[in-house]
């Protein structure tokens, strides 16, 4: 067998010569860093030149917010974020780092106001519903100012009002607050027109100040003559027409409200100007009344209890309300060691003045007026406390002419004036009751009944002499009696003799009248008879 051939091999060669080849541009690897560069400055760039001012936001508590998933928004539009939280150096408050957006610039000005929109039960109702899900943010109401501000204090409550909200504003002072609070409604003619949005008390302390606002188109409504009042809670009154309940809503009885409106049959005037002000009445029947003018100053001294009348009562004449107690006091007279109970009194004489069908009352505060109540002092003028509610013991002051009061003394110049005063029928009858027992007290009721009791003694033994001694003979007598009325009665009966005689003698007794009668006659036709006598009968 033979061998596999072997291959043949080609000679030795030389090794070739490789030369590279040469090309202008960089590779490939560096292209993606330089566009990945270039993309990142483009960014950066867009970043700068796309954000807004920096701010801060002061707030008592960073309830609800995280650094860089806690939004800004105006209107539900985002225009910032928050950056940062961190405490104060005091530990007071939080500071809250926001980046605005570019088209937010504007936002950062003086009057801007920033807040947590957060759930929130209040007088105007529930809101932040819808952060219950996507958390809390920062709500933003922008200002008008062009002075530029970069550290705000924030709001802890939502404004109720708004700069972008339409309407007026304006300015009501009345007594005590009530049950009023920011964001209680305002109604017109029962249609809730706005909300109240600040509350102070006055520089004295004597009142309170409230400001409101009325949205628009209702704040055309509120004129120059326009009356405000609480309309809080329930009214109910009691008056001839039976129980009368008035209120405004449900959420006036909850949490309070006001309420405006012209009074009946008078012109609303012009439109209230922006900041008008206004007084605040209790209730709409104090502040539907006409102006009162300036009130007089009285004083009246009672000597009996006061229990039962109370600040703010009624001073009435006739029926007319013509002021009211503003004062109650006491004061001791060391001379007649005696106690009298001054009751200082508020009275407006107009209100009788406006019911006047002429015009012949003078005006409060002269010196006509001043003859006028002298004069009507000394006819009787007094003051007298009654009973307002049989159910409660409230007292009034009454005043009224009592033609028989005792005169007394009257300075019309005293200032504050005295008027005086008389008892009431009550207390009246009260000193007449205490005299009467003063005068039974006297009576010696224990001899009068010991007397008493010796006449009753007295009168049974004689009703026991009268039983035993008497009566038997009344017996006696009684049957006597009956006996001769039976024997009597025996002769009168119709067919006995004696009935008959005097029958008889009855009809001779009418006989003989008759023939005096025709006698009679004929004396009356001929008188001279009784002279030449009775002519004989012609043949």
């Amino acid at each position: 067998m033979s061998s596999p051939q072997e291959p043949l091999l080609p000679p030795d060669l030389p090794d070739p010569d490789i030369a590279p080849r040469r090309s202008w541009l960089p590779s490939l690897v560096w292209v993606v860093p330089l566009i990945a560069a270039l993309i990142g400055i483009a960014l950066v760039v867009k970043s700068v030149t796309e954000r807004g001012p920096a701010i801060t936001i002061v707030f008592d508590n960073a309830e609800g917010l995280e650094p860089g998933k806690t939004q800004v928004k105006y209107k539900d539009v985002e225009i910032g974020s928050v950056k940062a939280i961190t405490l104060s150096k005091d530990q007071t408050h939080v500071e809250i780092a926001v980046q605005l957006t570019k088209q937010a610039e504007n936002f950062a000005v003086k009057d801007t106001r920033f807040w947590v929109v957060r759930p929130r039960v209040g007088a105007a109702g529930v809101s932040g519903i819808g952060t219950l899900l996507s958390g809390a943010y920062i709500g933003v109401d922008v200002g008008h100012s062009k002075e530029t501000q970069t550290r705000f204090a924030g709001l802890e409550t939502p404004p109720p009002i708004t700069a972008d909200q339409k309407g007026h504003r304006f300015i009501l002072h009345g007594d005590s607050l009530g049950s009023i609070d920011i964001g209680s409604p305002i109604f017109y003619r029962r249609v809730q027109v706005g909300q109240v949005y600040g509350i102070a008390l006055d520089k004295e302390g004597t009142g309170v100040t409230m400001q409101v606002f009325v949205a628009a188109p209702y704040d055309q409504y509120v004129g120059t003559n326009s009356r405000w009042w609480h309309a809080s809670g329930v009214n109910v009154r009691l008056d001839s027409a039976g129980f009368v309940v008035n209120t405004q809503s449900l959420a006036a009885i909850l949490v309070g409200g006001l309420a405006f409106q012209t009074p009946p049959g008078q012109p609303m005037g012009e439109q209230a100007a922006e900041k008008f002000d206004f007084r605040l009445a209790s209730d709409e029947a104090d502040a539907m009344r006409a102006p009162d003018g300036i009130p007089v100053r009285a004083v009246m001294n009672f000597n009996q209890s006061l229990r039962g009348l109370s600040v703010g009562a009624v001073v009435d004449f006739r029926g007319i309300a013509l002021g009211q107690v503003t004062g109650i006091g006491v004061e001791y007279d060391p001379q007649t060691q005696n106690f009298t109970m001054p009751v200082t009194l508020d009275l407006y004489p107009d209100r009788l003045r406006r019911r006047a069908r002429n015009a012949t009352m003078p005006q409060a505060r002269t010196a006509a007026s001043g003859e006028l109540l002298r004069r009507l002092v000394e006819r009787g003028l007094r003051g007298q406390l009654r009973t307002g509610n049989l159910l409660t013991g409230q007292l009034y002051i009454a005043l009224d002419i009592f033609p028989q009061a005792a005169p007394v003394k009257f300075d019309i110049g005293a200032e504050p004036v005295e008027l005086p005063t008389i008892p009431n029928t009550l207390d009246a009858l009260q000193v007449q009751v205490a005299d009467i027992a003063k005068k039974l007290d006297r009576i010696p009721f224990d001899q009068i009944g010991a007397n008493l009791s010796t006449s009753l003694k007295n009168a049974d033994a004689l009703f026991n002499r009268l039983n035993t001694e008497v009566v038997p003979q009344a017996r006696d007598t009684l049957a006597a009696a009956r006996q001769t009325f039976g024997s009597a009665e025996a002769t009168l009966q119709r067919d006995s003799p004696m009935v008959s005689d005097v029958h008889q003698a009855l009809q001779e007794l009418t006989r003989t009248l008759q023939s005096l009668n025709a006698l009679a006659d004929y004396l009356e036709r001929h008188p001279e008879s009784l002279v030449r006598g009775k002519p004989a009968d012609k043949p």
